[in-house]
């Protein structure tokens, strides 16, 4: 069978959509469910910062029976010019399988041209797959369905905005990004998320008003500002994002039961109140416990199945 990677959502069938959302339902259930990576090694290459996707991979992978490597890119001779397609095959005969958080797409896509063995989009400028699929589940959890579903996404037009247009897409949703005009998606991805949201009789919007993104909305959901990479931007960017902040009176313009969602961390007082992250509204804990059991998921799906 060819290898198979996860660098996005947008070539996942929805077949293995609804078997990852069923699979990690059972191991939330039963976190032992399988040891399906028994004698199984999990490199961990991450050029950025991590707390939730480090750990969770960590954990999901020492629960299915298999072991995983921490490579630091500090410590790899990558950064001495050894090319990413040497370093991929050399580190293909070691592992059976990469999860890679690093800064440009088009070097994960490399990796995974040039690696024999499964690659997995930790987080890139573009694109945080794992992250959406497990808000997803979160949803899918809390509601019973997707389709349908009106998700707004208030601030900075980023990797999150991305995958969420692309997942709520597929999936049915009804999807209203509300950006600075400066700040806005991709227009590559919007097209691309226009085009499967007419597969699947869903819809995705881009606009600059939070309130008319935020009006009867089912989920509501924001990242930080200032993304890592752009901490010289940071106070152009909090001046710029302020009014696109999720609290009391913006959730007002959602419906009642409206779902509250932060893929973490979270910078209290700055995208989000503090009252609406602790509200009765806010999944968000919940949302961040979740990534467990879909990297189970994941991990299975790419290697043991």
């Amino acid at each position: 069978m060819p290898k198979r990677d996860f660098l996005s959502l947008a070539p996942l069938s929805l077949k293995d959509f609804n078997w990852l959302l069923g699979r990690a339902e059972e191991y939330k259930k039963d976190f032992v469910l399988l040891r399906s990576l028994e004698n199984q090694v999990v490199g961990l290459l991450f050029e950025k910062a991590s707390t939730r996707t480090r750990v969770s991979f960590e954990v999901a992978i020492t629960r299915l029976g298999g072991h995983s490597i921490f490579l630091s890119s500090d410590d790899m001779q990558v950064k001495r010019g050894e090319s990413i397609a040497d370093t991929a095959r050399v580190l293909s005969a070691y592992l059976d399988c990469l999860v890679i958080r690093t800064f440009k797409q088009q070097d994960l896509e490399t990796w995974a041209q040039y690696a024999s063995i499964p690659v997995i989009n930790g987080l890139t400028d573009l694109y945080h797959p794992c992250q959406i699929l497990t808000d997803l589940f979160t949803i899918y959890q809390k509601r019973g369905a997707l389709k349908g579903l009106k998700l707004a996404y208030i601030g900075d037009g980023n990797n999150i905005a991305h995958s969420l247009m692309i997942g709520g897409a597929k999936t049915g949703m009804h999807v209203a990004i509300a950006s600075p005009k400066t700040r806005q998606p991709n227009k590559a991805i919007f097209t691309q998320a226009a085009r499967l949201a007419g597969e699947s009789e869903g819809s995705v919007s881009i606009g600059s008003d939070p309130k008319e993104a935020a009006q009867e909305a089912d989920i509501l959901y924001t990242d930080v500002w200032v993304s890592m990479g752009d901490e010289n931007k940071k106070a152009s960017l909090i001046k710029k994002l302020t009014p696109y902040q999720i609290n009391e009176t913006l959730l007002e313009q959602a419906n009642a039961d409206c779902l509250v969602m932060h893929c973490l961390p979270a910078h209290r007082g700055e995208e989000i109140t503090d009252a609406v992250m602790e509200g009765p509204n806010s999944v968000i804990f919940e949302q961040a416990a979740n990534r467990l059991p879909v990297q189970q998921a994941i991990l299975e799906l790419l290697l043991n199945r």
